[in-house]
């Protein structure tokens, strides 16, 4: 199994930034997806998660409005729009495949994660 991210880097506040996790070695559209973050410091934080049909999503208070989960299982890909960016959406962003059809806001319902990528929102 492998999750590989791509996307991140520096953006304005009220900028707009979009996130990808490219899977291979899995039945990609068996499975739920999903986005996490973190910043140093403090724990691994639910952004998004994705079911594995598309059909069902859900959402981080903080994100709600603002982010967009999404995927292309023939392509094996989820991504992650960001709109509005605020600083406090500085952190390294993760995407994770869940371990069900069903996704979880719960990390240790997330077996395989990606390396991360940074995104800083900064004037």
């Amino acid at each position: 199994v492998q999750l590989v991210v791509s996307g991140g880097g520096l953006v304005q506040p009220g900028g707009s930034l979009g996130l990808s996790c490219a899977a291979s070695g899995f039945t990609f559209s068996s499975y739920a997806m999903g986005w996490f973050r973190q910043v140093p410091g403090k724990e691994r934080e639910f952004v998004a998660a994705i079911s594995w049909s598309g059909g069902s999503t859900d959402y981080a208070d903080s994100v709600k409005g603002r982010f967009t989960i999404s995927r292309e299982n023939y392509k094996k890909m989820v991504y992650l729009q960001m709109n509005s960016l605020k600083p406090e959406d500085t952190a390294v962003y993760y995407c994770a495949r869940g371990r069900g059809r069903l996704g979880s806001l719960r990390a240790y319902e997330y077996d395989y994660w990606g390396q991360g990528t940074q995104v800083t929102v900064s004037s």
